[in-house]
């Protein structure tokens, strides 16, 4: 089952690589928002699926991390350079919220995270000294890596689709650490972990502060990639999408987010054809796909396997010479 899942993730690495050849400039661009909203989803994936904290604040860390490079690069600091701090401010606003996880659990962290976002977006839309208002920021320049430009969309999707495989490597390698295994503990039983001595204390604010820090790296890859940020494209909606993403491709599975960021950026574009109704069939479609496999596509993928797969025969069963 692990060769079968290498091979997969072969597969679809080669076809992410392969694509932008075989596509149109809105094509790129959509698998360009697709790689830059995974690196969002993964970081609400990491705070929800495997630490179980409810977060509604994602998008906000989306639009933290946008405005920090859109204002930072025009003030002549460089990409890369406004590109880590927005992951350090996110992380530094993600450690903060995670305090009210210390005290509240399940929906009352919902509301505390949705009101979070609701405060964002009425700076991001007031505070016109700042950020511009409702006029927003338009012009943030693509950067230049060791010589190579990325202004054009085929570059700058390479240069996305390249800190993607980074910090998925990382979060990869980080799950699998005993900081994954302590994330797992607090979701499946915080009272059991915290008699076995794990400090559920620091784990909740760090499963916060590594999530929003994620949430801001890819806010600050968006900033360039759609070259005009304003406060509705960071509202609410984008948190609920985002939540959607996760939990449509498999909550708590490492690759729900790929999976489910590819659901909820292409399947409106290919539902266009119905024209008007678009969204109410997108709508309906996700409805159904939650009522019949709710662990996600991936966990309705795993099923799937398991029941295909040929069942093992008992252990300690007879042999024929053993009943002889």
């Amino acid at each position: 089952m692990m060769r079968l899942g290498g091979i997969v993730v072969a597969i679809a690495s080669a076809a992410a690589i392969a694509a932008p050849f075989f596509l149109k400039p809105y094509g790129i661009f959509l698998i360009s928002t697709w790689a830059v909203l995974t690196i969002a989803a993964i970081g609400l994936n990491l705070t929800l699926g495997y630490a179980g904290q409810i977060s509604l604040a994602q998008g906000a860390f989306v639009g933290i991390g946008a405005y920090t490079v859109a204002l930072l690069v025009p003030a002549g600091v460089p990409f890369f350079a406004a590109f880590m701090a927005a992951g350090l401010l996110s992380f530094a606003i993600g450690w903060v919220l995670g305090y009210p996880a210390l005290r509240v659990q399940h929906h009352y962290l919902a509301f505390v995270t949705l009101a979070f976002s609701t405060l964002v977006f009425l700076v991001l839309r007031n505070e016109e000294w700042l950020t511009n208002g409702i006029y927003g920021i338009a012009g943030t320049s693509r950067p230049t890596l060791l010589g190579w430009q990325t202004g054009a969309a085929r570059d700058f999707y390479f240069l996305c689709l390249g800190v993607l495989a980074l910090l998925s490597l990382a979060t990869w390698w980080m799950l699998r650490s005993p900081w994954g295994r302590a994330f797992v503990a607090l979701r499946e039983n915080p009272v059991r972990a915290l008699s076995l001595g794990l400090d559920t204390r620091r784990y909740t604010l760090m499963a916060f502060a590594i999530g929003s820090s994620l949430g801001g790296l890819s806010g600050a890859l968006y900033a360039p990639l759609v070259q005009f940020i304003e406060p509705s494209s960071f509202a609410l909606g984008l948190s609920f999408n985002l939540l959607l993403m996760v939990i449509v491709g498999g909550s708590g599975n490492f690759f729900g987010p790929f999976v489910g960021a590819l659901i909820a950026v292409l399947l409106p574009e290919w539902l266009r054809v119905t024209q008007g109704y678009y969204l109410i069939v997108y709508a309906a479609a996700v409805m159904v796909m939650m009522a019949f496999c709710p662990a996600g596509v991936l966990g309705l993928i795993e099923r799937a396997g398991g029941m295909l797969r040929p069942p093992r025969k008992a252990a300690g069963a007879f042999t024929d010479g053993a009943a002889t």
